[in-house]
């Protein structure tokens, strides 16, 4: 394929070289003349380990080559890739006014340039844009067509860390493709086809199709893990110093727990935490850090974030016209009667102290076997259960005006299609397609 690629820094000169070692012929643009020249030379404008020999070979095997000029660029080019840098711009937003230039010389050189012997160009942007960008900045400018050239546009996120980007282009962690156009997917697997053979250990690298503010969100969802990783593992250590404890031991085994720690475990976007160990442990950590003078603010964080949640749970109930509420699981994790700290616990006491009439449903709950620090939980919070516990779903849904639904129990789901409400929340996003498709649904995380 012949690519296009618009900015000439450690995103756009690790693509250029990596694409042009691996049969692609490549164009590197950018407006900063010495980049130009230095790459022309056979020289990386970047340093990147490895990276001047990438681009030495690229430009020794002509598959590699820099201009100024976008419309030189464009000639016949089958496919865009725009890397311009999105710094930071005031109060945190992110400027974008280097890419709405490279959108505005991509449209411009169009209309002069030799479109792609198949007529269809693919504009891929790399940077890192919030999510709507591709909606409100980028297919708006391609939205009439230009003569003898029909344009797709895509979002395709980069995953390389200075120090090491040349081998991470080689073998990321897979590619994702956001678009709804056909044709410019189809161009975006065949660039990148190459990983097939480069996967690490002989394996392969997988693709993955989703919408375009799908793929935008990601890397700023990858980009904020890492952060958090990085700072609650130095806020660990802080607490633990003054104990005496080495905490690069302690993460050494923590980081060999791959079914809990290091694992999709607890990332899947629900309701808030609760039971009988979370709570508690981060309370703990957060003393023992007082103790010893050492603030906290990541677990203060969470702490916080856990509230809000809940909190937002309960305005979106308020925020309707119900007035009847049918809550479908109790205890703080599915299949269990444990009660203590649940967040629906939690929910029930606010709406029920809001005025509202709560129903509550759990296939396990039965008031008269709890026991111990589970029923005293209970009694202080929900002292009058036995009053508004139904035997079935059916039983609480009746006349309810909206169900906020915890269980996953397939009585709840039969329930919920034999008679809706008018409003559904799901605060664990595994009821199933059928129960997803009523009018009234909507989950936590919408």
């Amino acid at each position: 394929m012949k690519v296009a690629v618009f900015g000439l820094g450690y995103v756009g000169t690790v693509t250029s070289a990596g694409l042009a070692r691996c049969g692609h012929d490549v164009v590197g643009v950018d407006v900063d003349e010495s980049k130009v020249r230095t790459l022309n030379e056979g020289r990386s404008p970047v340093v990147e380990p490895g990276l001047d020999e990438l681009v030495a070979h690229g430009v020794a095997n002509r598959r590699l080559w820099a201009t100024t000029s976008v419309a030189v660029a464009m000639k016949q080019a089958d496919l865009s890739l725009i890397c311009v840098g999105t710094p930071s711009g005031q109060h945190g937003r992110t400027e974008l006014c280097y890419l709405d230039r490279v959108l505005a010389d991509i449209r411009e050189a169009m209309r002069s340039a030799a479109p792609p012997r198949g007529g269809h160009h693919s504009v891929v942007v790399r940077s890192t844009v919030p999510p709507g960008t591709g909606a409100d900045r980028v297919a708006p400018v391609f939205a009439d067509d230009v003569p003898g050239w029909s344009v797709g546009t895509a979002m395709v996120p980069e995953f390389l860390r200075e120090g090491c980007a040349v081998r991470d282009f080689f073998a990321p962690p897979y590619v994702v493709v956001g678009t709804g156009d056909a044709r410019t997917r189809a161009q975006v697997e065949e660039l990148f086809a190459f990983l097939a053979d480069h996967a690490p250990d002989g394996g392969t690298v997988d693709f993955h199709q989703v919408s375009v503010p799908t793929a935008e969100a990601l890397k700023y969802a990858c980009n904020a893990f890492h952060a958090t990783k990085v700072s609650f593992a130095n806020e660990l250590a802080r607490v633990f110093r003054g104990y005496g404890v080495d905490s690069r031991e302690v993460m050494k085994v923590f980081c060999a727990d791959h079914k809990l720690n290091i694992a999709a475990s607890y990332l899947r976007p629900g309701f808030a935490y609760g039971g009988s160990c979370l709570p508690k442990d981060v309370r703990s950590l957060q003393y023992l850090a007082r103790a010893t003078g050492v603030d906290t603010p990541l677990l203060a964080g969470a702490v916080l974030t856990n509230d809000l949640v809940v909190q937002d749970v309960v305005e979106r109930v308020v925020g309707t016209d119900a007035r009847t509420v049918a809550l479908l699981g109790l205890s703080f994790k599915p299949d269990t009667d444990d009660l203590r700290e649940s967040p629906y616990v939690e929910v029930a006491e606010r709406l029920l102290g809001k005025g509202f009439d709560v129903r509550i449903w759990d296939p396990i709950i039965n008031p008269e076997r709890l026991v111990g620090a589970n029923r005293r939980h209970v009694q202080r919070r929900l002292p009058h259960l036995d009053r508004i516990l139904s035997a079935t779903p059916e039983e609480a849904l009746d006349g309810a005006g909206l169900a906020l639904v915890s269980s996953t129990d397939p009585e709840a789901q039969s329930a919920l299609l034999a008679a809706p409400p008018p409003h559904v929340i799901d605060l664990v996003g595994r009821l199933g397609a059928e129960v997803e498709q009523l009018a009234g649904y909507a989950g936590v995380g919408w």
